[in-house]
This record gives C-alpha cells, sequence and structure tokens, in this order.
C-alpha cells in the first residue's frame, strides 16, 4: 500500500511539473491571479450577493464564511500582477489593461482600498446587522468595480 501511494504521488508531482514547465512564467502567474479573481467571484457573487439581493435568505454563518475567504484572497491578488503579465498569451488571455503597469500607484492604492473594505466585511459579518453589512457590501463592491472599470477590459 505504501509503495503504491509512492507511486500516486511521484505521479502527480512528475505530471504537475510537466504542466508547470509548458507553461510560461506569465502565463503561470496568469493563471494564479485568475484563480484567486475566480475564488473570490465565487464567494462575493455566488455566495453573498445572492442574500444581498434577497434571492437566497440570509445564512449568517454562510456569509461570515464567505467574507472571510474574501478578505483572505483579496491581498494575495496583488502578487499576480508582475511585468511581464501584462499581454497574456493565446493559452492564457487576460482582461487586464496596460494601465495596471503604468499606473502602478493607483493601482495599488485601490488595491489596498479593496483589502481594507474586504476585511472590515469579514469583520462586520461576525456582529453587525444584516442592513449594515448590505452597506459595507456595497462600499466593498465599490473598490471591486472602481478597479474592475480603470483597469479591466470587458
Amino acid at each position: 500500500m505504501k509503495k503504491l501511494s509512492a507511486l500516486i504521488t511521484t505521479a502527480l508531482v512528475l505530471g504537475l511539473s510537466t504542466v508547470a514547465a509548458a507553461q510560461t512564467p506569465a502565463e503561470g502567474v496568469i493563471k494564479y491571479r485568475q484563480s484567486v479573481y475566480t475564488v473570490i467571484g465565487y464567494h462575493f457573487g455566488g455566495i453573498m450577493v445572492p442574500m444581498v439581493r434577497g434571492e437566497k435568505p440570509y445564512d449568517k454563518e454562510a456569509f461570515a464564511r464567505a467574507a472571510g475567504v474574501v478578505a483572505q484572497m483579496a491581498p494575495l491578488a496583488h502578487e499576480g500582477f508582475t511585468p511581464g503579465s501584462d499581454t497574456g498569451t493565446d493559452k492564457f488571455p487576460t482582461k487586464a489593461k496596460p494601465e495596471i503597469w503604468t499606473k502602478q500607484a493607483d493601482f495599488k492604492a485601490k488595491m489596498d482600498k479593496m483589502n481594507a473594505e474586504t476585511s472590515k466585511l469579514a469583520q462586520m459579518s461576525r456582529t453587525a446587522s444584516f442592513d449594515d453589512l448590505k452597506k459595507q457590501f456595497g462600499a466593498t463592491g465599490a473598490t471591486c468595480k472602481a478597479c474592475h472599470d480603470d483597469y479591466r477590459n470587458k
């Protein structure tokens, strides 16, 4: 059984190494940032939005868990915008605008604002009323929109 486990582990490592080797460094960064945003989008848009809109009943635990995941993931996003990952490839296209790399100070300020608002939402989700959470949810979403408006192609 141990040999089988070791064989499976070795195959997985070799398989993942082959996949990683097939990507350029820029493709790996693009895949990383898209993965971060996929997780954020699932929890923000897939779990919290329906509750805020009244499409699903408010579930305090689910909302708090989703807000916590978003707050944990948000700071990771900025790491996915390294030089050379601005143009994308056929295999890994990107919606990132070139202005991200030419207006780094503004982009970073917007990312920092998103981090602060997601953190505040996560903290509030444990104790605040649902009405107060909806307001903070709106403020948090506005930080996402501000960045998308300036730095993301449709």
